[in-house]
């Protein structure tokens, strides 16, 4: 009888120790989807700001085109990365924003070039506009790679470490414009 309750109070903490670690996991794995969908939710708004800031380049490029002649290729290359933007990953994303802060650095030039262009209110409320944008995109791009940064923080270390390679989890990429900030635009006409 004693043997029996014994038995009883060892299988009963076997349990309790099999339900601890089955809702442990499933709390990491929790979070790592948390985690992955912020992630996810933070690289579209990244996405939606470039696409505006792209939207507003190719309207300030209309403003301009009167007072200097660009390229053919440059508006066309405004178009494509703003239709790319919509299913651009990380890597893209770095691309994609290296070429707009080049044309946008084109066009300030532009603007200097030109003191009556710089005075059109309509052309200076789209630059700060566009200044605005940029300063959006950083927020973001901070606020991804530090979500990102959790994420692999996660994947790295024990104990959660065993529960991304149970679930097949990867490292999130993270966004790497700092090339672009530190390179000044390339100014050509």
């Amino acid at each position: 009888m004693f043997e029996d309750i014994i038995g009883w109070i060892v299988l009963g903490v076997i349990a309790l120790v099999i339900i601890v670690l089955v809702l442990w996991v499933i709390s990491i794995y929790n979070r790592f989807v948390s985690l992955r969908n912020s992630s996810e939710a933070t690289l579209g708004q990244i996405r939606v700001a470039m696409k505006k800031r792209l939207d507003m380049i190719e309207q300030l490029l209309g403003s301009v085109k009167s007072y200097a002649k660009f390229e053919k290729e440059t508006l066309e290359k405004v178009t494509a990365m703003r239709a790319s933007v919509a299913t651009a990953g990380p890597g893209d994303l770095n691309k994609v924003e290296a070429e707009s802060r080049s044309i946008f650095g084109r066009l300030l030039a532009v603007a200097e070039n030109y003191p009556d262009l710089k005075t059109s209110g309509t052309v200076m409320s789209m630059m700060d506009s566009i200044k605005g944008l940029e300063d959006e995109i950083a927020r973001q791009r901070y606020t991804f790679n530090n979500i990102s940064q959790e994420f692999n923080t996660m994947v790295d270390t024990i104990p959660s470490n065993f529960v991304a390679k149970l679930m097949g989890l990867i490292k999130l990429e993270y966004l790497q414009f700092e090339e672009a900030i530190k390179t000044p635009p390339k100014i050509e006409f």
